[in-house]
């Protein structure tokens, strides 16, 4: 077949393109097919578009980088401000806690002072308390008010002072163990609130100290009421009976609060005058002739005025005449010292005896003198025994009180004597 006619039935083919290099007498060639030609096309078409990415990505690069670093300042910013954020806390809480720490040290300085101050108050508390109950004024009931007074019953302070013998030594010894009590002056009864942490335990134990305090406090002020209350009933007596007594039992000085630091130490102070008070007027009723030389026995002749039984008129009794048998004992009425215990005259067998003050007693007609001159004797001491030595008609005690050697009556001594055995 001819090569025309091929042509015709397949087509022309088209002409390859061959690269050919000479060099000197080497000659070569490459045919291009095209195949190659599309890969060529492919990388030239990747490299083309490799480059516009890449300078795409220079160009926005910047935008990217400044939007990274700004998502990175936002995050480092609320990081900071997280972590101040708890650092604030973190100085609130300890801040607080110093806070608490020094309040909590505050309420325990105040509670061992308070403590150490009822503890260095309860000796000479004490002391005080033995005085008191020497002198037999502590009461047997605390006068601490639950409930206004005009509100109770007569018959409650009874009720109560049955159940609260002893009180004041067991309130003294509660100074190591304190009990709920209240500082108010009030009458209604104020209960401490329970205990919810460990702030509310140290105001409950203040709470229960300054109760204690306060109880000791209208305690003492009781104490020393009663103590001046009963000297000047002591006094009054006295007076009464024709004795001066010189006891100045007037209250006074500057008012001191309650609630003031100084306040128990001066009533402490004012309970030991008051205490120093009615002690100095007991001594003085010790001394004073208010007792009954012979006890029991009854008054046969009167002071003053009366018909004399030798000379059937009227005289003056300068004392009073007991009616004794003979021998009976006679007691000295008061303390003080022996100065006469001789035969005198009309007195018989008789003797004196001083009491200090002014105040002196004779005792006539015994029948034996047991005393001399100089003997220091006490209230019921034996001086001697009844008789009828002397001027008298039988067997009496004549009895005699002078003040400066002024005759009284014996009877208002006796008397007083009577009224102040509640108070011996």
């Amino acid at each position: 077949m001819s090569q025309s006619s091929v042509s015709r039935v397949f087509g022309k083919r088209s002409k390859q393109h061959t690269i050919i290099l000479a060099s000197g007498d080497k000659v070569r060639h490459w045919t291009i097919r095209p195949w190659m030609l599309g890969i060529a096309a492919s990388f030239l078409a990747v490299m083309a578009i490799g480059y516009l990415l890449g300078t795409t990505y220079l160009v926005l690069r910047d935008d990217l980088i400044g939007a990274t670093m700004a998502r990175q300042a936002r995050i480092q910013h609320a990081y900071e401000d997280r972590i101040a954020s708890l650092r604030s806390q973190v100085d609130r809480i300890t801040s607080r806690q110093l806070l608490d720490q020094q309040l909590m040290d505050d309420k325990m300085t105040r509670l061992m002072e308070q403590q150490a101050r009822l503890s260095t108050r309860h000796g000479r508390l004490d002391s005080l308390l033995k005085r008191a109950e020497v002198v037999e004024i502590v009461p047997a009931r605390i006068p601490v008010p639950q409930s206004r007074p005009e509100d109770q019953s007569p018959g409650d302070g009874q009720q109560q002072a049955a159940t609260k013998q002893g009180r004041v030594k067991q309130q003294v010894a509660a100074v190591d163990q304190p009990s709920p009590q209240t500082s108010q002056h009030s009458y209604a009864a104020i209960e401490p609130a329970p205990a919810t942490g460990t702030g509310d335990v140290f105001d409950n134990v203040l709470y229960s100290l300054n109760e204690i305090e306060q109880e000791q406090f209208e305690k003492v002020q009781y104490l020393t009421s009663n103590a001046y209350r009963t000297a000047e009933t002591i006094r009054t007596i006295l007076q009464k009976a024709g004795v001066a007594s010189g006891l100045n039992a007037g209250i006074g000085g500057p008012f001191i609060s309650a609630e003031n630091p100084t306040a128990f130490d001066a009533s402490l102070n004012d309970l030991g005058a008051a205490l120093d008070t009615l002690e100095k007027a007991k001594l003085l009723v010790r001394q004073m002739p208010v007792a009954n030389p012979v006890p029991n026995h009854s008054v046969s002749s009167k002071f003053g005025k009366r018909r004399d039984p030798f000379l059937k008129r009227i005289a003056h009794h300068a004392g009073i005449d007991f009616k004794t048998t003979y021998g009976k004992a006679v007691l000295s009425t008061g303390a003080g010292t022996v100065i006469t215990a001789k035969r005198k005259g009309g007195y018989g067998k008789m003797v004196e005896i001083d009491h200090g003050g002014g105040i002196t007693t004779r005792y006539a007609h015994l029948s034996r003198i047991s005393v001399k001159p100089g003997d220091k004797v006490t209230v019921g001491t034996k001086i001697g025994a009844a008789g009828s030595t002397g001027r008298s008609t039988g067997p009496h005690l004549h009895y005699e009180i002078r003040v400066n050697d002024k005759a009284l009556n014996p009877q208002r001594f006796l008397n007083a004597g009577k009224q102040l055995q509640t108070y011996l």
